[in-house]
């Protein structure tokens, strides 16, 4: 295998086993069991356990932001589109890698991780006011944060409910969502036009 190669063995085999034990319950050694090596070779890769769940952290983040910007684009959607697109978007990547959802998102993470989940955190709610209201005004900017952090949090909440309860529709979910979300996002989307 190549580093490259080898790298990507790596990540897999760590996403199986914090899929299966959580954060917590995951060793090294469990890491490197998983993936057929010693873990001197995992140490050769990546710095500690915290250093490798942070990158898997991060590319699953950039997934999911990348499928929220999607969403974001039709110029031709009404922001209560947007929305909904938005929420389908994100429940859709939590639907198709409910594994990886739970092992970086849905267990608790070590505190010193909390960096990253702080950055991801923010960069969530940056995603989701910008699907809410692009460009808004610095008159409006604060009140589309506020917005888009419950939003982010309550979305979040739902697709921990949703693990436990898969027989639930998506599409269920994500009307429920907007049904929530949509009457503060249609009053600030008023006053945005004046009213």
């Amino acid at each position: 295998m190549s580093a490259a190669e080898r790298r990507a063995a790596i990540l897999d085999a760590a996403m199986e086993a914090f899929a299966r034990h959580g954060y917590h319950g995951t060793s090294i050694d469990d890491i490197a069991s998983a993936a057929g090596i010693s873990k001197a070779l995992i140490y050769e890769h990546f710095p500690s356990k915290q250093g490798l769940h942070a990158e898997l952290v991060t590319a699953q983040a950039e997934a999911l932001f990348a499928r929220l910007a999607a969403a974001a684009t039709d110029p031709d959607a009404t922001p209560e589109e947007r929305l909904r697109g938005g929420v389908d978007a994100f429940l859709g990547f939590v639907e198709e890698r409910r594994d990886a959802w739970r092992a970086l998102f849905r267990d608790a993470a070590d505190p010193e991780l909390g960096e990253v989940i702080d950055r991801v955190q923010h960069d969530a709610t940056s995603a989701v006011a910008e699907l809410l209201m692009p460009g808004a005004d610095d008159a409006l900017h604060q009140e589309v944060e506020i917005l888009a952090e419950m939003l982010s949090g309550a979305v979040q909440a739902l697709a921990n409910w949703w693990h436990d309860h898969p027989e639930v529709p998506r599409a269920e979910l994500v009307e429920r969502a907007a049904a929530f979300a949509w009457p503060g996002l249609a009053r600030l989307g008023g006053r945005s036009d004046g009213a």
